[in-house]
């Protein structure tokens, strides 16, 4: 590997964007690879990747596929991918410049320290109403110095680590067996969950480097699209569930990281649940929390504990009027989706 990192951009239907977010990488130059991945698309992404690529040599290599959804825009990114790290930036996003530049400069400084993974912060844009704002872990993890697990603090729910916030060393990805499935939505938080136990070395930067761009009326965390797409959810939920066994894994920080994102994916599934409100979406309610209390009892009891699931886990109106109201609530205030 000769390139200090690699970036993969998935790409599907992006003529409209995606040079934004390329030209907000580039000037990173040669000490890193830009991968771009056209995932079938039927406007003229394809077109632009070649002409990157033609422009960049040196930078920039552009593949195309048949539609395989993000997932396997990211597995074939990984395949290819000659650089120490490895980070996945979505076409419609972008990268703070200035900040990338930070990064890679303590890239550089650790490559050879054995680190696996960097944490930096991400900020939300939103489309709506032109508003911003920033999830930094300053109260949760260490500055200035490497650490690992037994040195985090807690996270609130507002700061998970998500694929904005995650660079992997790259050979981890690889020897994890890291393969996000196809034609599927929100894999993304397979991504920001199965590598965990293989990171032992950590290092966060306490810079604004991933733009999340939030309101196309299109894009996969639009409420009403989700809620079309709650089986999806579920499908990604249960795969999480079954990628370890955390009552195996000897770090407690860590363990209950995880298991606190399992709830936090499982109360998204049962609210989606919720919203969908068909009432054939009650009897796969029920199958959800069935399904955990038979298989993931621990998953099951945690999820139960925690004041948003138990309440959307509560038989009655009420009490499901109460989460959505909850919901609706935090939805306002942290603008997610």
């Amino acid at each position: 590997m000769n390139k200090i990192i690699t970036f993969v951009v998935p790409c599907y239907n992006s003529e409209a964007y995606m040079g934004h977010c390329i030209e907000t990488i580039l000037p990173l130059g040669n000490d890193i690879e830009i991968i771009l991945v056209n995932d079938g698309s039927k406007d003229r992404t394809g077109e632009i990747c070649d002409r990157y690529a033609n422009e960049y040599p040196n930078i920039i290599k552009a593949f195309h596929q048949e539609n395989g959804g993000h997932g396997e825009g990211v597995n074939v990114g990984l395949s290819h991918a000659s650089g120490h790290f490895f980070k996945v930036v979505d076409s419609d996003d972008w990268l703070d410049t200035e900040s990338a530049k930070q990064v890679l400069s303590k890239l550089k400084e650790l490559k050879d320290e054995g680190l696996d993974m960097l944490i930096s912060n991400y900020v939300y844009e939103h489309a709506i109403d032109n508003s911003s704002r920033a999830i930094n872990y300053t109260n949760v993890l260490p500055q200035n110095r490497a650490f690992s697990w037994g040195d985090i603090k807690r996270f609130r729910i507002s700061q998970y680590l998500l694929m904005h916030s995650i660079i992997y060393r790259t050979s981890l990805l690889k020897a994890c067996g890291l393969k996000l499935p196809k034609h599927t939505f929100y894999v993304d938080n397979i991504y920001a969950y199965v590598p965990l136990p293989y990171v032992k070395s950590i290092y966060y930067l306490d810079v604004d480097l991933y733009r999340y761009f939030i309101g196309r009326a299109d894009q996969s965390v639009n409420e009403s699209i989700m809620v079309k797409r709650v089986a999806q959810q579920i499908r990604i939920t249960k795969i999480m569930l079954e990628s370890h066994d955390l009552e195996s894994i000897n770090q407690p920080k860590l363990e209950k990281y995880m298991s606190s994102y399992l709830t936090m994916m499982i109360s998204i599934c049962s609210i989606l649940l919720l919203l969908e409100g068909k009432p054939e979406s009650e009897n796969t309610f029920d199958d959800l929390w069935q399904y955990l209390r038979d298989n993931f009892p621990t998953a099951y009891a945690n999820a139960k504990r925690s004041p948003l699931s138990f309440v959307s886990y509560s038989k009655g109106k009420l009490g499901r009027m109460f989460t959505l109201t909850v919901y609706r609530t935090a939805r306002s205030i942290y603008h997610f989706n």
